[in-house]
């Protein structure tokens, strides 16, 4: 598929067909995200591929707005080593939206559930409760979770309306671009 086809078309799929996706696709989202550039190529990150059940419904609860994962059946949970890059973040990001973009061009749905920053419940973090469920090392910090699948509903691609081009400016802040 054409690559800006792929960016207009890829939307946030939340709900998902009872259809396992095969091991050579996952592989093919992990391969993706591996070929995301890294701060000095130092690629901090881990990725905890999750298809069991019962962990995917409990990421489900990780923070509001996860529930998407109960339907998922994948979840690719991206953390990095924080010992490894002061810019972790960035590559982890630069990794999870690979994923996405992989996704769609395979034929899937997926969708970023953010969990650094955010709350599982009134004292623990979404990041903690991941930690805790998956084992997770403490140096190596939670990202996010990309919930993926076969899509059990469609969106229409993006239209012209997201090219905004009053938020780009020219040489100076502020100076059109168009």
């Amino acid at each position: 598929m054409e690559f800006f086809e792929v960016l207009k078309r890829r939307r946030s799929i939340r709900r998902f067909q009872d259809k396992p996706v095969p091991r050579e696709v996952i592989e093919k989202l992990l391969e993706a995200a591996f070929l995301s550039p890294s701060s000095y190529n130092k690629r901090p990150w881990h990725f905890i591929v999750v298809e069991d059940k019962e962990k995917l419904e409990a990421l489900s609860r990780a923070k509001l707005g996860a529930s998407g994962l109960k339907t998922a059946p994948v979840a690719i949970v991206v953390t990095a080593d924080e010992r490894k890059s002061d810019v972790w973040v960035e590559d982890a990001s630069i990794a999870a939206e690979h994923i996405h973009l992989a996704s769609y061009a395979l034929g899937l749905g997926s969708f970023w559930v953010q969990i650094r920053n955010r709350m599982h419940d009134g004292t623990k973090s979404a990041e903690e409760y991941v930690r805790e469920l998956l084992g997770i090392p403490e140096n190596y910090r939670v990202l996010c979770i990309v919930g993926v699948g076969y899509p059990a509903e469609n969106k229409p691609p993006h239209g012209d309306e997201v090219f905004e081009w009053e938020k780009v400016s020219h040489d100076e802040f502020g100076r059109g671009f168009r």
